[in-house]
């Protein structure tokens, strides 16, 4: 055999490599943990230990959260990605530490932490508004929602392969959890989340009201004044939309977006609406968008018993060929698959046009982005839960979460004028900023962090660094 002249030629693999770094973007994720306040509030919450061998609590959980977004799908894999950065963090807790923290997490600790988590998102949102650009209020059909904090509701499915405390047959016919939670659209924030048993209801009440109430807590007083809550049809129940309408105060407006399950009666009233009724439909960027028709369908069905000033608007479309079996004998009749949104938004003061049919569609269509949060999400620790305990798969989706709010402040703090980073996905932060290789060196007494220079974000991961340790000194 001829001898190899391909680009392994005189390659040899030793792994007898030191001062390595993997996975150097943990140290972002530390960092911001400890500028913002999050790991020394976190520290107030669980007493000093009694034992040389005792290990904070709080370190373990934010270790944990860190380890998650970069890719730890287990406590096994957290302790592992852990020990080898050692040599950044200190000696790693081991999986058995991570499991009796996670289990000593109880509903008041739970609510204590939530409390915390308020407190550092304070903090957080203050330093939002200070930075080049703003807050980061949302822009729809070309419309600017200044001073909206917008809330997105729904529910997922997550899968287990075994018997686990709570897993059950879903709606969907897996095995599993059926979570329920509330993202901040404006931040990407994961505000609040419910684990729930696999047969949960889609649409139970008690469960929207606790997870928005929860939610809410999460919002600072300052950016309270204004709300959108935006669900799916599973939120178009009697008592919940009273709850939001209650929501009202002078110095509140909340406004709300959510599915209609069509009815018969609904339908007749669709039949009676005139040919003028029917207006071309919003693109995002507030184009017209043909053969999609919206119209106004308040006070057609003549509906009681349901909060006063709602409004309902339905919308038209050619159904797809997967539609076309589950269309009604009025949808086959008539050509179009209709959807219908209620919504109390007669207008939102400060944006032009919001009164109109056509534009309130496009804000409720843009709901679709919670499908993004659910997705990064499960990317972010949540695809499976580690344990049959309920306790600790809580306390784990605690961590997920606590996880994901890092990795949004990263992103909105930090990389807010990068390419391609202030948005990005899990898979791509990971791919260009948390995965990165460094080498960990001493000099004069000091550590230093290289990163290879030929890298493409190498500039990016060393900006974050920089404007981490520019943050203001908390007071």
């Amino acid at each position: 055999m001829s001898e190899r002249i391909g680009w392994d030629r005189r390659l040899s693999v030793t792994a007898d490599g030191k001062g390595l770094v993997g996975h150097a973007g943990a140290v972002l994720l530390h960092k911001l943990a400890e500028r913002v306040g999050l790991t020394q509030t976190l520290g107030g919450l669980w007493p000093d230990g009694q034992s040389a061998t005792w290990r904070d609590r709080a370190p373990v959980l934010i270790s944990l959260a860190a380890a998650i977004v970069c890719g730890a799908r287990s406590m096994l894999e957290a302790e592992r990605l852990q020990a080898h950065q050692a040599a950044l963090f200190g000696t790693a807790p081991s999986d058995s530490t991570t499991h009796r923290t996670l289990a000593g997490l109880d509903e008041p600790m739970l609510a204590r932490i939530a409390k915390t988590r308020a407190r550092v998102r304070r903090r957080v949102w203050q330093l939002l508004h200070l930075r080049p650009g703003g807050f980061p209020w949302l822009t729809v059909a070309g419309k600017r929602l200044r001073g909206w904090i917008v809330i997105d509701i729904d529910a997922t499915v997550i899968t287990a392969a075994s018997d686990k405390s709570g897993a059950a047959v879903t709606f969907k016919k897996t095995y599993g959890f059926h979570p329920l939670a509330c993202w901040c659209a404006n931040t990407q924030e994961s505000l609040a989340m419910l684990l729930r048993p696999g047969n949960a209801g889609s649409n139970t009440v008690a469960d929207h009201l606790r997870v928005l109430r929860e939610a809410l807590t999460q919002i600072p007083n300052s950016c309270q004044a204004k709300i959108l809550v935006r669900v799916d049809g599973a939120g178009a129940t009697h008592d919940l939309l009273v709850h939001l309408e209650g929501l009202n105060t002078a110095r509140r407006t909340v406004r709300y977006l959510v599915g209609w399950m069509i009815t018969e009666l609904d339908e007749q009233a669709i039949a009676r609406l005139p040919a003028t009724a029917w207006t071309d439909s919003l693109r995002q960027d507030g184009d017209l968008q043909p053969g999609y028709h919206v119209a106004e369908l308040t006070g057609l069905n003549q509906r009681t018993g349901w909060p006063d000033g709602m409004r309902l608007l339905v919308r038209r479309v050619r159904p797809s060929a997967r539609h076309r079996k589950n269309l009604t004998a009025f949808e086959t009749r008539t050509g179009w698959k209709y959807s219908i949104t209620a919504t109390n938004i007669g207008r939102m003061w400060g944006i032009a046009g919001s009164h109109h049919p056509q534009w309130l569609d496009a804000l409720a269509r843009a709901h679709a982005v919670v499908e993004d949060r659910v997705r990064a999400d499960k990317a972010m620790g949540l695809r499976n839960l580690p344990s049959k305990d309920w306790t600790v798969n809580s306390g784990w989706m605690l961590a997920a979460n606590l996880g994901h709010d890092l990795d949004c402040w990263l992103r909105l703090l930090t990389l807010h004028d990068q390419p391609g980073l202030e948005r990005a996905e899990p898979d791509t932060m990971r791919y260009r900023l948390y995965h990165l290789p460094a080498r960990l060196a001493a000099h004069a007494r000091r550590r230093h962090l290289r990163i290879e220079h030929t890298w493409p974000w190498a500039a990016a991961f060393v900006l974050a660094w920089h404007r981490l340790t520019d943050l203001p000194a908390l007071a």
